[in-house]
């Protein structure tokens, strides 16, 4: 109910006037707020510790990169955002235009990019164009790398994930676990990957679609070997190729299913 007809019932029911200022002051100061602002995930929360609050990224490339997303946003032409970190932003060019390019994904990936720092984008310009059909999500191996917990990462990542069920309420969602790495004998030595995509897994329902394809880049035995991702971290073309057909799938039945 608005202001001006909260006064005019408050009137014909005979109040005093100071009441009626009351309601009327009340009526415009509290916010009606919209069934889609209330989406929630089926997940977590994974952690009562803090989260970093979003922030944006000290970096020059950062600083381009998120200028160059949120042009993007605004006139090329997309069904699909795939949001995420230097996995995304160096996702193999070739592979890329042959699989991605056809299907309409805008690559929307910063290197370098934490949780805390895709929240800041996503929330200072890097949605602020025609809704997507749909977003792939991509983060979380840098707050690992930068020795969060696997808790808070999941944690992290679970904010953009109801970030974008708030924004984009009509959109899929294909959350990816993290990929493999061997950059950091920590993280293997702990199965700290595979401890955040167990919890981010518990997300998969409703308008998000969880999905693990990280093995695809692993050898029988579990190694990663050079040819597929030279630095233990970041990822060839041969290693693109790899995952690109399961991808190409997910995208294809998360379109299908809008």
């Amino acid at each position: 109910m608005t202001g001006h007809r909260i006064v005019r019932s408050a009137r014909r029911m005979r109040l005093r006037p100071a009441l009626i200022g009351l309601l009327a002051a009340l009526a415009v100061a509290t916010p009606i707020v919209s069934a889609p602002a209330q989406s929630t995930l089926r997940c977590g929360p994974f952690t009562q510790e803090a989260l970093p609050p979003p922030a944006p990224r000290d970096n020059v490339h950062a600083r381009e990169r998120f200028e160059q997303i949120k042009a993007a946003v605004r006139t090329q032409p997309h069904k699909i955002l795939f949001l995420g970190d230097s996995l995304t932003e160096r996702f193999d060019e070739p592979v890329w235009q042959a699989h991605m390019a056809p299907r309409g994904v805008l690559n929307a990936g910063v290197s370098g990019d934490r949780t805390e720092h895709l929240l800041w984008r996503l929330t200072h310009g890097n949605l602020d164009g025609p809704p997507p059909r749909a977003v792939v999500l991509l983060i979380g191996t840098n707050d690992l790398g930068h020795g969060r917990s696997p808790d808070l990462a999941a944690e992290g990542i679970r904010a953009n994930l109801l970030h974008l069920r708030q924004r984009l309420p009509d959109a899929r969602i294909l959350l990816l676990g993290l990929w493999p790495r061997a950059d950091l004998p920590k993280l293997q030595e702990h199965h700290e990957i595979d401890m955040v995509n167990r919890l981010i897994a518990a997300c998969d329902g409703g308008a998000v679609t969880y999905a693990e394809i990280g093995g695809l880049l692993l050898e029988p035995d579990g190694r990663l070997l050079p040819q597929i991702s030279p630095d233990r971290l970041h990822f060839s073309g041969p290693g693109y190729a790899r995952i690109a057909p399961r991808l190409d799938a997910l995208i294809d039945q998360l379109l299908a299913e809008r």
